[in-house]
């Protein structure tokens, strides 16, 4: 893994736009965000990078999958698992003829909740890098916090994954989807809640008396199993990535 990073970091990169967030959405059908599931636990750190925890690296991964997909307004559930493979986050103080760029690879999964399948047979493996500015250009740990790298990683790593579901628009079917800004789908529907522990089993009684309430759905990536409420009648079936 450290040699795939090494290698990542020596290519050139193209520069990924994630500044579009103010922008109507793209046509992804009946996309709607159901589970935003992001483990770190595999990630591996390259070489001259700053430490960053699983919480750090998941915590900004989910946030900024939130900001982007949270926007659409389709019909349908789809779930997006996410394994961060690998990271370098470049380090202040390093001689700028080896200052570093900082880069993620991670693996993405996507489920459709309807059809009850998953549509990556295998994980779809990205790399993104930093946008580039002019403080980016002689190494981003000279310029900016750990934080703000990670944000700016993020940002761009939901932009590619956005780009990747464009990619396989007829997963989300023949109609286009309502355009939207703000709100949508994260108006109406909470963010899921990571856990550690399955969903408890609903009753057919308190189903019956409250479905919207109380339907529950597990996603399990890797062998972490992952519970959250959801405020729709659909009751999510226990999904298995495998990344």
């Amino acid at each position: 893994m450290r040699i795939l990073i090494l290698a990542a970091l020596v290519a050139l990169a193209a520069c990924t736009n994630s500044n579009d967030l103010d922008e109507p959405t793209a046509d992804l059908g009946n996309f709607l965000l159901g589970h935003n599931v992001v483990i770190a636990s595999k990630a591996q750190k390259g070489p001259l990078s700053r430490d960053a925890t699983e919480e750090e690296l998941s915590t900004a991964l989910k946030s900024a999958i939130d900001d982007r997909f949270g926007r659409y307004d389709g019909t349908n559930y789809y779930h997006l698992g996410v394994s961060v493979e690998g990271y370098n986050i470049a380090l202040p103080g390093v001689p700028l003829v080896v200052a570093p760029k900082s880069v993620l690879i991670l693996n993405v999964s996507v489920w459709d909740d309807a059809k009850q399948i998953k549509l990556t047979p295998k994980p779809k493996q990205i790399t993104v890098f930093e946008s580039f500015s002019g403080d980016v250009i002689v190494g981003s740990g000279l310029t900016k916090s750990k934080e703000e790298q990670l944000a700016n990683l993020a940002a761009n790593a939901a932009k590619e994954i956005e780009n990747f579901l464009l990619e396989n628009r007829e997963w989300f079917g023949p109609a286009p989807a309502p355009t939207s800004v703000k709100g949508g789908a994260a108006a109406r529907v909470p963010a899921a809640t990571a856990t550690t522990t399955a969903a408890a089993p609903v009753s057919a009684a308190s189903a019956a008396a409250a479905p919207a309430a109380t339907a529950q759905g597990t996603v399990t990536v890797g062998e972490q199993p992952y519970a959250a409420p959801r405020q729709t009648p659909r009751k999510l079936v226990p999904i298995t990535s495998g990344l």
